[in-house]
C-alpha cells in the first residue's frame, strides 16, 4: 500500500497535528522506498568486485554512490535539520562530489559494501528517531513543509538513476529485472500541436518538493509555436542516419561537428550494426533496435543536428514547460501534464517500472492540455537553452546544487526518464548536463515557430 500523500499545493502543515503526522508518515515511507531501490541496484544485484570497480571513467564505483547517499542524509537530516553531532565526519571528504571527480573515486579509501550498509543503517535509524520529533515550522525554510526531507529523498533517487547509467555501462550478464513494455497502438492524431502565444507562469514558488533552480515562479511571454506530440523515435532517427545525417556538416553546429568528427560517432550510444540491421546493448542484453520507442542515449549535438535535418529545432525550455503544464482553458498551470495528482502507472513511464522507454502513444492518460504526449518519463528531453538562473533566483540550501553550474556550457533537459522516480518528476523540474553526454537516458522532441513551414 502506498503511503498517504499530502498535496504539494497544500499550505505548510502546522508544527504539530494531523497534517504533520501525515507528512512524517510519507517521509518515512519515501525514505524507505529510496533505500530499497539503492540496495536493489547495488548489494542485491552485484558482487563486491562489480561494486568496487569502475565501469567507466564517466561514473563512480557503485559503492561510492551507496555510501554517498547515506553521508548526504547524515549531513542534512541529522546535522543540519536535527542539530546532532556527526557520526562519521572522517568520511565527509571521501563522499564530497566536488572534491573528488568521478574518475578518481575508485582510488579513494572508500567504505566496503558491508561498511556502507552498516553506516547507512545507523544514519537511517537516527533519522527516523528524530523524524518522530521533527517540528515542521513554516518559519523555518529548511524544515518547514518538509523541504530538507524532500531534498534528501529526491537526492537518493537521483543517484539511483545515476547508478542505472552505471549499470548500462557495465559489461557482463544481465542482473536487473526487465519487464516487457506495454502494448501501444500507433499514435493517433496530429504529429504536432499549436501552442498559442502569450504569457504563462514558469517555475514555482510554492511546491515544497522543488529545488532552488525551479524558483521563483515568474511570468514568461512565449510567442506561438508548434511542438511534436511525441519524442523522436528510433525509426525517425534511423531515417536521419540513412540519409547521411551524421556525415553532413550542414546539420551540425560548429561545436557539434567538432564533437562528431573528433568522436567518430555515427549512431546513438550502445548501438551497433549487424549486416542490414541495427542492434543495441541494454543492461547486458543485445536486441534489435525497436522502431517505435523514443530514441535514447543521444547527446545535445545529435538532437540539434537531427532537428535541423528535419526542418525543425529543439524547443526552448520555456516552450517545453508551457506545452507540458499550461492550461489555456483556465490560464493556470499544472504540477504535471495531466493535473496535480501524483503520477500513477497510467500517466507516465517513471520509477524504473521498465528498463527502457515505452512506445510512443503508450500513456494517453498523461496527455498535456496542449495535446502533447509523454512529456514526463521515457527519456529526458534536450532543450535549446543553457542552464541559467531564473529572475530572482536565490541559492538554497547550498550553492553547489545549482548555482555553480550556471552559464558554464550546460544544456537543460526536461521531463524525466523511465529511470526517474516520481518524486523528482514534475513539469517544473530542471535537469542539466554537458552537450556531449550520452550515457544519460536522453532523447528529444521537435518544435518550430508557428509561422514556419
Amino acid at each position: 500500500m502506498s503511503a498517504p500523500r499530502t498535496s504539494p499545493r497544500d499550505p505548510d502543515p502546522r508544527p504539530d497535528g494531523p497534517a504533520a503526522d501525515l507528512l512524517r508518515r510519507r517521509i518515512a515511507a519515501e525514505l524507505e522506498h529510496g533505500r530499497r531501490r539503492s540496495e536493489g541496484l547495488t548489494v542485491e544485484a552485484l558482487d563486491e568486485a562489480d561494486l568496487v570497480g569502475q565501469h567507466s571513467p564517466l561514473m563512480s564505483p557503485l559503492v561510492w554512490d551507496l555510501a554517498h547517499v547515506g553521508n548526504y542524509e547524515e549531513q542534512w537530516l541529522l546535522r543540519a535539520a536535527a542539530g546532532q553531532q556527526a557520526l562519521r565526519p572522517d568520511i565527509d571528504v571521501l563522499y564530497d562530489a566536488f572534491e573528488n571527480p568521478r574518475a578518481d573515486r575508485v582510488h579513494l579509501p572508500l567504505l566496503t559494501p558491508r561498511e556502507a550498509l552498516e553506516y547507512n543503517a545507523r544514519v537511517r535509524a537516527r533519522v527516523l528517531d528524530t523524524l518522530d520529533r521533527a517540528v515542521f515550522d513554516p518559519a523555518d525554510p529548511l524544515v518547514g513543509a518538509g523541504f530538507v526531507y524532500h531534498m534528501v529523498i529526491q537526492h537518493e533517487h537521483q543517484h539511483d538513476e545515476t547508478m542505472l547509467a552505471t549499470h548500462q555501462l557495465r559489461r557482463g550478464t544481465p542482473v536487473l529485472d526487465d519487464p516487457p513494455p506495454p502494448a501501444a497502438p500507433p499514435p493517433d492524431g496530429p504529429g504536432e500541436v499549436l501552442v498559442e502565444g502569450g504569457p504563462f507562469t514558469m517555475g514555482t514558488s510554492a511546491d515544497p518538493w522543488s529545488y532552488d533552480n525551479e524558483r521563483p515562479a515568474h511570468t514568461v511571454h512565449v510567442p506561438a509555436f508548434r511542438i511534436a506530440t511525441a519524442c523522436v523515435t528510433n525509426a525517425a532517427h534511423l531515417e536521419f542516419m540513412a540519409d547521411g545525417g551524421y556525415d553532413d556538416p550542414r546539420w551540425w553546429s560548429a561545436a557539434g561537428w567538432e564533437w562528431r568528427t573528433r568522436s567518430g560517432k555515427r549512431a546513438p550510444a550502445f548501438w551497433h550494426r549487424d549486416g542490414d540491421r541495427w542492434l543495441r546493448r541494454r543492461f547486458g542484453r543485445v536486441e534489435p533496435v525497436p522502431p517505435d520507442e523514443p530514441v535514447q542515449h543521444v547527446c545535445f549535438h545529435e538532437a540539434e543536428a537531427h532537428a535541423r535535418w528535419a526542418g525543425r529545432r529543439l524547443p526552448t525550455e520555456a516552450e517545453w514547460e508551457k506545452a507540458a503544464r499550461h492550461d489555456p482553458a483556465t490560464g493556470t498551470v499544472r504540477r504535471h501534464p495531466w493535473g496535480d495528482a501524483d503520477p500513477g502507472p497510467h500517466h507516465a513511464n517513471l520509477g524504473q517500472r521498465l528498463l527502457r522507454p515505452a512506445p510512443a502513444g503508450a500513456f494517453p492518460g498523461g496527455t498535456a492540455p496542449s495535446g502533447a504526449h509523454q512529456m514526463l518519463g521515457d527519456v529526458w528531453e534536450w532543450t535549446a537553452d543553457d542552464f541559467t538562473a531564473y529572475p530572482g533566483f536565490r541559492a538554497f540550501p547550498y550553492r553547489e546544487y545549482s548555482e555553480v553550474f550556471f552559464g558554464d556550457g550546460y544544456k537543460v533537459l526536461r521531463g524525466g526518464s523511465w529511470a526517474t522516480h516520481p518524486t523528482a518528476a514534475r513539469a517544473t523540474f530542471r535537469n542539466w548536463d554537458l552537450p556531449i553526454r550520452r550515457q544519460i537516458f536522453s532523447g528529444f522532441r521537435l518544435a518550430r515557430d508557428a509561422e514556419a513551414r
